[in-house]
């Protein structure tokens, strides 16, 4: 059975002056949790789980990253990693307490460099979500593939759900078409587009992936708050490997492997997530 909790609109300010929005989850009354999304989802990815961490007496903020929902597109492109992790800051920065911050692939990796690195934002614990400094890069080149090749939109909801179910093999296609509908926007043109700015995943001069992760891997080392990783056993970009090498990197962090998920743990098995989770957000709540 579905949750029912409050749900209310909440607005930031970033610093170079995007807008950006999140969705508050039950009362402010609990300790904060903070929910950051992968790249090319929203908040909406975080409703099932905000909602059931809402329930269990937490505050839940779902936010949407800049360039994705209903956030602001930066004119610029400007979606570096430094600038989600300011953005974070900045979100941090107006709330009471500390949170507790789970953060999905690119949520993760923001969340490293945000608490890893100076000025540091102060966290209550950070729960990794199939994200670690070192990820598989034959995954990641596969999920931008994907979101490339479909940022150009669908003539129909069925021609979307098509694409879904090739590049999520492993989950049922959908019989309803109205979840999609919360994911996509029709335009003018009449097509169906993804909740997200095309330039989001526009190449990046100067990209350097190894200076990144040894970035990453410095900045996770850095962070001083309790730290969690989640991962899929069957993520593309948390290999077994991978896993056992965040264990020998931060030999006091938890790792709590979901069985049978794919990188976007949540959505494949919520229930499991969540259980997953809650203790270490109940030990750590400020």
């Amino acid at each position: 059975m579905e949750l029912t909790v409050a749900e209310t609109t909440l607005g930031y300010t970033a610093r170079d002056g995007l807008s950006l929005v999140a969705t508050r989850y039950g009362g402010a009354r609990g300790a904060p949790v903070l929910l950051l999304h992968g790249g090319g989802q929203t908040r909406g990815a975080w409703a099932t789980a905000a909602r059931a961490l809402a329930d269990d007496g937490f505050d839940a903020i779902a936010l949407d990253m800049r360039g994705h929902g209903d956030s602001d597109w930066s004119a610029d492109n400007r979606y570096t990693l430094d600038a989600f992790a300011n953005d974070l800051r900045d979100v941090i920065a107006t709330l009471d307490a500390p949170p507790l911050v789970v953060g999905a692939s690119l949520g993760g990796l923001a969340s490293m460099l945000a608490m890893g690195e100076g000025p540091a934002a102060p966290a209550a614990g950070i729960v990794l979500v199939d994200i670690v400094p070192w990820l598989e890069a034959k995954g990641g080149e596969h999920v931008v593939g994907f979101m490339r090749g479909t940022s150009g939109g669908f003539d129909t909801l069925e021609q979307a759900a098509d694409a879904i179910a090739s590049y999520l093999p492993h989950r049922p296609r959908p019989e309803r078409l109205d979840g999609l509908s919360r994911n996509l926007r029709q335009k003018k043109d009449g097509r169906w587009y993804w909740h997200w700015d095309p330039g989001f995943v526009a190449p990046q001069d100067g990209w350097d992936m190894e200076a990144m992760n040894e970035r990453l891997s410095a900045a996770a080392r850095a962070i001083t708050a309790p730290l969690m990783l989640v991962y899929g056993t069957a993520s593309e970009i948390v290999s077994a490997d991978g896993a056992a090498r965040f264990r020998a990197l931060l030999p006091e962090a938890e790792v709590v492997p979901i069985d049978g998920a794919h990188h976007m743990v949540a959505g494949d098995d919520n229930d499991a997530f969540v259980s997953a989770i809650l203790p270490f957000l109940k030990a750590h709540a400020a």
